[in-house]
């Protein structure tokens, strides 16, 4: 059982965490599946690295969740397909630009709790969420 206590407040945003990561990397890993021609070459492969990335960030949240006694969620945000490559990107961006914002929250929520450790995950992961955003709209930019 943990020794660190936080509340409820701080389990549910990790567990929108969570539903995000899920979310996110089953959208990617269906992007890189869809993608072809000569841009999709390229794109399907960094795609399907980023998925990868979000599930281990969905394991890694789920793993302080179960420490500090919460139950991690297995439900993912809805998933979005889309037609095109450029709508596709698109809605990447959008879908990191939310993550950003919910992992900001999160570091000063946790600060405020005094839980350092999982102050320190989320930066962590925040700043794989910005690269990964940065990736999306450098994509745009060519797409």
């Amino acid at each position: 059982m943990s020794v660190v206590k936080v509340s409820k407040e701080l389990l549910d945003f990790l567990n929108k965490a969570i539903a995000r990561e899920i979310q996110v990397s089953i959208q990617y890993m269906w992007q890189h599946v869809q993608w072809s021609g000569i841009k999709g070459f390229t794109i399907k492969d960094e795609l399907e690295g980023i998925a990868k990335v979000e599930m281990k960030h969905a394991e890694k949240i789920a793993e302080r969740i179960f420490y500090l006694g919460g139950t991690p969620t297995t439900k993912p945000d809805p998933i979005f397909v889309r037609e095109t490559p450029r709508e596709m990107i698109e809605q990447d961006a959008k879908d990191e630009e939310a993550a950003i914002k919910l992992y900001q929250q999160i570091v000063t929520k946790a600060r405020a709790e005094n839980d350092e450790t999982t102050n320190r995950i989320f930066r962590e992961i925040l700043e794989d969420e910005e690269e990964h955003h940065d990736t999306f709209t450098t994509l745009l930019e060519e797409l």
